[in-house]
């Protein structure tokens, strides 16, 4: 059995967690709203670069000492960035709860970030960048949802680029984190064995001292019409995606979108492993996806195969979209998606981990906590009509752009 329980500090910080009686562990994430959707040409990739910086040591910890007072405890600490949040986390046994509190608090609150420190951090994040630059598979989403999104708060990478990282200073990443560590923007959450007074208790310890602030919300955005883009680099498969943006988390018709897109090219069974991969055996990946944010999703089809299959896969892949397009998806299909939907979430939630980021990620994009239940209900009332109905909009073929890495 479990329980969820929210409370907000005098200040703003929010506070939430769920008690699962069944486990003897914790996961705590201290969530902040901000990332590459709140930066600018200027300081792109600084949401990313102070998620690495905050654990090369604080006013009270050297970098080792982090790491070594959670884990001679038998527990873990992580972090990432997205473009719309960061998250520190750490993972432990109930009775290390307080301690790993007081870890990742003081990472958040009292960070060094030493001058030369963050010149060496900068070769890492650099290398980084350049691991994923090397990685088509990887590279071609940012390109993709760098056109998508042109001209618009959505279009910076997360990590940034070489001469935005080479030029962090630490005055840079002070003011950065004095504008977007707002309370306001900071969500506390924690799942497992744990009393809600007593993660109330800890939060306030730490953060009821820091001063009420918020920021603007940002603005709603308008897609530019975006255009193909090729990219040639020394590889030998042709990476190619073709896409185009749709609704996002505060809509509710995403549900519909996502159990569409899982029908099209969502697992092995879907109907573009089955035309692509099985019958035809000319690419070993391909899948359809749909990368959501608060207010906007892009949604798409990657796939990688030999150069000159390229343009018969493209082909196959805009037959396939034409026919979900005209509205032929069965109520087997409809219920095979919704099953395999449900089980995921289910198997998904298994682990304390997700739990926490569900829970986090549900507030923080709907501003409450939606429950399994909620879901479940969600995924089980989308209909045969309004499943068709949202390939009939988003599945066009000439509505897609399209974007390529080729062998040079």
């Amino acid at each position: 059995m479990s329980d969820i329980s929210v409370s907000k500090l005098a200040n703003g910080v929010t506070v939430i967690s769920e008690k699962i009686t069944y486990v003897k562990s914790f996961s705590l994430g201290l969530w902040v709203n901000t990332g590459s959707l709140f930066e600018t040409p200027d300081n792109n990739g600084i949401s990313h670069f102070i998620e690495h910086m905050v654990f090369k040591g604080t006013k009270t910890r050297s970098a080792k000492k982090i790491s070594d007072e959670i884990e001679s405890l038998g527990g873990y600490l992580n972090a990432f960035t997205s473009k719309e949040n960061t998250c520190f986390y750490g993972r432990g046994l109930n009775s290390h709860f307080g301690k790993t509190f007081e870890v990742i608090s003081d990472l958040i609150l009292n960070p060094l970030f030493k001058p030369a420190d963050i010149k060496k951090e900068a070769g890492v994040v650099i290398d980084e960048l350049h691991d994923i630059e090397d990685s088509p598979e990887e590279i071609i989403f940012e390109i993709f949802e760098t056109e998508l999104f042109k001209k618009t708060c959505y279009e910076l990478p997360i990590i940034g680029t070489e001469e935005t990282i080479s030029n962090f200073s630490q005055s840079k990443l002070f003011n950065y984190i004095s504008k977007q560590y707002a309370t306001d923007n900071i969500l506390i959450c924690a799942s497992g064995m744990i009393e809600h007074e007593a993660c109330l208790k800890l939060a306030n310890k730490y953060f009821s001292s820091l001063p009420h602030k918020s920021i603007p919300k940002k603005k709603k955005i308008v897609i530019q019409n975006s255009g193909n883009k090729k990219v040639k680099k020394d590889i030998q498969q042709s990476h190619f995606i073709l896409g185009k943006s749709t609704v996002g988390y505060d809509n509710s018709s995403r549900t519909a979108i996502n159990l569409m897109s899982h029908i099209l090219g969502g697992g092995s069974s879907s109907r573009l492993f089955q035309s692509l991969r099985e019958r035809n055996g000319i690419t070993y990946q391909i899948n359809s996806f749909l990368n959501s944010f608060f207010d906007i999703s892009s949604f798409g089809i990657y796939f990688s195969t030999n150069p000159h299959l390229t343009a018969k896969a493209i082909s196959i892949i805009k037959k396939e979209l034409t026919k979900i397009n005209s509205g032929d998806i069965k109520k087997s299909e409809l219920d095979k998606a919704k099953e395999f939907m449900k089980g995921s979430l289910t198997m998904n939630l298994e682990n304390i981990t997700n739990r926490m980021m569900k829970i986090a990620q549900s507030y923080l994009y709907f501003n409450k906590v939606k429950l399994y239940d909620d879901v479940i209900n969600e995924i089980n009332n989308v209909d045969l009509e309004k499943i068709n109905y949202f390939a009939k909009q988003l599945c066009n073929p000439d509505s897609f752009i399209q974007i390529s890495i080729e062998p040079k």
